[in-house]
């Protein structure tokens, strides 16, 4: 068994959608990024490449290169889930975190984990997706980024 942690945050803009596990999310504000920005996938694809013992996902999706400019990161995850395939491992489990103080995201939440069960091909029941706020602390209380923990556990 391998497990593996993952961490991201991005920042909130104007003129930017919010799109966080796949899912759209109706907001003022969206997340700054190379790609769609996706917090929560950026976090569960480093826990996962972690458990591998791999280098993050900007060695293999760097910010440099225009064929990830504005890519829907559920493709991404996709591609990651083929290298967990031809390492052999599979996935045991997911377990994640957002933190934002806005917007609430719990009508969100079941889209997300069907998202992210149908590009990893695994059974939702062994995915875990909660949402915290930070009680008005920091970057992300003060409305400034939106940030997403994972970890997950890899079996071969």
């Amino acid at each position: 068994m391998k497990v593996g942690i993952g961490y991201d945050v991005h920042a909130l803009v104007e003129n930017r959608k919010l799109v966080i596990g796949g899912v759209k999310i109706p907001y003022d504000k969206g997340l700054e990024g190379h790609s769609d920005a996706d917090v929560l996938i950026h976090a569960i694809m480093d826990s996962l490449l972690g458990a591998m013992g791999e280098k993050d996902i900007g060695c293999f999706f760097p910010d440099s290169d225009n064929e990830y400019k504005d890519v829907d990161s559920r493709v991404l995850l996709r591609r990651v889930s083929q290298i967990i395939k031809e390492n052999k491992y599979h996935i045991g489990n997911i377990d994640s975190v957002i933190i934002a103080q806005k917007p609430k995201m719990m009508d969100y939440i079941q889209n997300m984990k069907e998202n992210i069960s149908f590009d990893l091909e695994i059974d939702i029941k062994n995915i875990n997706i909660k949402a915290t706020t930070t009680e008005y602390l920091g970057f992300e209380g003060r409305g400034e980024g939106i940030a997403a923990q994972a970890i997950c556990l890899l079996e071969n």
